[in-house]
């Protein structure tokens, strides 16, 4: 099973992944894992994130490489072994997020994404999605690049619905604007109830 966790920056993901990871919920060989990864081509998605002049359309072709390696390096092969997997990010953050970069590009920029994908992705089996207003999140992270000001993750969030939309069986919604034991909480009774 793929569960991955999703939302905008400052949402809890990563201290959520890190909860799961000492949950006794999850089999002891469980994968936790993240995108970007800690690869090379995860290691060029970082350097785009702090270039303010990168371009978006280059940007969306180094997350899909990073993607790609991910799925044929971690991802499927713990699948194949039967193990249960949980990515802090997976394809719905490019959705999302280079879909809210690359909306002055295409009538449809999220589309155009999946698109692009969708060769070199695995849908999740679940996904939990930690919602907050965008002002909250851009606070939380600092600010601190491109990706996280209060109105470029407007945009975010609204592509996110869009995907919660589209596949509402799929996603575990979280109001991760309450305190953080609430929100730990909530998402690993969530991950007990998928399992």
């Amino acid at each position: 099973m793929l569960i991955t966790l999703e939302g905008l920056d400052g949402s809890g993901k990563t201290s959520c992944r890190e909860m799961l990871t000492q949950s006794e919920i999850l089999p002891d060989d469980a994968v936790f894992t993240r995108e970007p990864t800690d690869s090379w081509y995860g290691e060029a998605v970082e350097r785009s994130i702090g270039d303010d002049d990168a371009d978006p359309l280059a940007e969306l072709f180094l997350y899909t490489a990073d993607h790609a390696a991910h799925l044929s390096e971690t991802v499927c092969p713990a699948l194949s072994e039967g193990r249960v997997v949980v990515s802090d990010r997976y394809s719905d953050s490019r959705y999302a997020y280079q879909g809210a970069t690359l909306a002055d590009e295409f009538d449809d920029a999220l589309a155009f994404v999946q698109g692009v994908h969708q060769p070199w992705t695995r849908p999740p089996n679940a996904t939990i999605y930690l919602d907050v207003d965008p002002e909250t999140a851009a606070e939380r992270s600092g600010a601190t690049n491109k990706f996280e000001t209060a109105d470029y993750l407007a945009d975010v969030r609204e592509n996110y619905r869009r995907l919660i939309d589209a596949d509402p069986e799929r996603f575990v919604e979280v109001d991760a604007t309450r305190p953080q034991e609430d929100v730990l909480r909530a998402v690993r009774d969530a991950v007990g109830d998928l399992l």
